[in-house]
């Protein structure tokens, strides 16, 4: 890629988060228009759920995937592709007739969406070299995620209560519109010098893994346990897992390279993404449903009281970013996992939902928690990695930022359906049952904060860093995968 002006780079900076603006938005406003969804469609918890899941594990399922395909046929073509179908989904979204097209249309914008973010990171990996600079890039990067969840609860408020649910699909419809123009004319197509070959095995195990462990969580409160389908799945996931490991170990080019995991802090940023994105998931759904189920309180209303908990996640991720570049991830974590823990126990230990003065307070908490742990995720995956490697970490921490939060969905959802099943949801008695029925959830989300901490300082010190060299040598100096055959750095992409 040839050197690109100052300017230029800030216009393709700005061209790729418009994708990510529009998958992140797309989120926070279903979550706020899922009570009306739910009457709407006579839908169950569980349906509920699925709305989200079935987007996320779709997502989480073809990231690498897309990432090593737009490293073959050019990273500009299928962030294009991507865009199309996205938009598309979009208005197949709107027009569903039921729940199960619903979530059919989902899956749609998901496969769309799977082209956008890791390709889009690609790209601004590769075009912002210089650390710093890089570092800045990934902290706006980040505040599009905290624009995102500033914007989704007004903006999914306002038009659910004056145009109906359906409305808000067709927002992302003109930004995807308007990215796609825009690409076409700004950003310079590139590819992988040796891309590396697809891995249909690896991609098959990966998404029969996501599918069956989440249909599990989602359906045991409902089915039972007992039931053939709920450990039926349940088993598939872990023969699956195995699988997919053993797969991974053997062959030449698979869809991950288990040696990235070597690098502490590449695992780190992988765990704490799906610690800190399942506390996420988690917390929307919750107290979405809480607010509008139980309070009683409209979507609109619904968004507002979420909203200090949107703008400290708006204000802090581009303050997390430049913190990262100052001063390292380390700093920006503990943050993260010491706000998000105290939300977390605001609720669990006081029934924080309980008063409108804790309840603020765990949002900001929360708010500032989520805001500062995105950018360090992405910057510590990708960053002591050779550039060769820079898409396909990116990727793996995209992946798991999406399961993370898909997860967080199944089991709150699951958690909070046991404790709930056969209880009423308003009045005192149905606030009550809810409160109580949250607290083992919130507890999770506690866990998941405190995982956020101690990852964020164990997997961040010079040791860490080590090791993120040794790994980076091993894929300059085209070390042999474990139980396979030679590999060159270019080509373990």
């Amino acid at each position: 890629m040839s050197e690109l002006s100052p300017r230029r780079r800030l216009l393709i900076l700005a061209i790729c988060c418009m994708s990510l603006l529009i998958v992140s938005l797309d989120n926070t406003i279903l979550n706020v228009a899922l009570p009306t969804l739910q009457r709407d469609f006579g839908s169950s918890l569980s349906g509920l759920q699925w709305t989200i899941d079935a987007y996320l594990i779709v997502l989480a399922s073809l990231l690498i995937l897309a990432g090593s395909t737009a490293d073959r046929i050019g990273r500009r073509r299928v962030f294009q592709t991507g865009l199309a179908l996205f938009v598309t989904g979009s208005v197949l979204c709107s027009l569903a007739p039921s729940l199960g097209w619903l979530v059919g249309a989902r899956v749609v914008q998901a496969v769309g969406g799977s082209m956008l973010n890791p390709v889009a990171m690609s790209i601004i990996t590769n075009v912002f070299t210089e650390p710093r600079e890089r570092a800045r890039a990934i902290g706006v990067w980040g505040g599009v995620v905290g624009l995102s969840m500033a914007m989704g609860p007004l903006v999914g408020g306002v038009l659910v209560e004056s145009v109906g649910w359906r409305s808000i699909f067709w927002l992302n419809v003109p930004i995807g519109l308007a990215a796609l123009a825009l690409t076409a004319l700004f950003v310079p197509e590139s590819r992988a010098p040796r891309p590396r070959r697809p891995d249909p095995a690896g991609q098959a195990f990966m998404i029969v893994l996501l599918g069956t462990l989440t249909y599990a969580i989602i359906e045991a409160p409902g089915r039972g346990l007992g039931d053939p389908a709920v450990y039926g799945a349940a088993i598939i996931a872990a023969v699956s897992l195995a699988a997919f490991v053993v797969h991974a170990l053997r062959a030449p080019e698979p869809l991950i390279d288990l040696r990235f995991f070597r690098s502490l802090p590449f695992s780190g940023a992988t765990l704490v993404a799906v610690s800190g994105f399942a506390a996420l998931g988690g917390f929307l759904f919750l107290n979405t449903l809480y607010l509008q189920n139980v309070r009683g309180l409209s979507a609109l209303h619904a968004g507002l009281y979420l909203l200090p908990m949107a703008a400290m996640t708006a204000v802090c991720a581009p303050l997390s970013g430049r913190l990262v570049g100052a001063r390292g991830p380390r700093l920006p974590l503990q943050i993260a996992g010491a706000t998000m823990l105290a939300s977390g126990l605001l609720f669990a230990v006081l029934d924080g939902e309980t008063r409108n003065g804790t309840l603020f307070a765990s949002y900001v908490l929360f708010g500032i928690g989520f805001g500062t742990v995105n950018s360090p995720i992405t910057n510590t995956a990708v960053s002591g990695m050779p550039r060769a490697q820079a898409g396909v970490a990116a990727a793996v921490a995209s992946t798991s930022r999406q399961i993370g939060q898909a997860l967080g969905v199944a089991v709150i959802g699951a958690v909070l359906a046991a404790g709930t099943s056969g209880t009423r949801t308003s009045g005192a008695a149905g606030a009550d049952a809810f409160v109580s029925a949250a607290r083992p959830a919130y507890w999770i989300l506690a866990g998941c904060a405190a995982a956020v901490l101690v990852l964020g300082t164990v997997t961040t010190g010079r040791r860490a860093a080590r090791s993120t060299a040794r790994v980076a040598d091993l894929f300059e100096a085209g070390e042999p995968a474990p139980d396979g055959p030679h590999v060159t750095g270019a080509s373990a992409r």
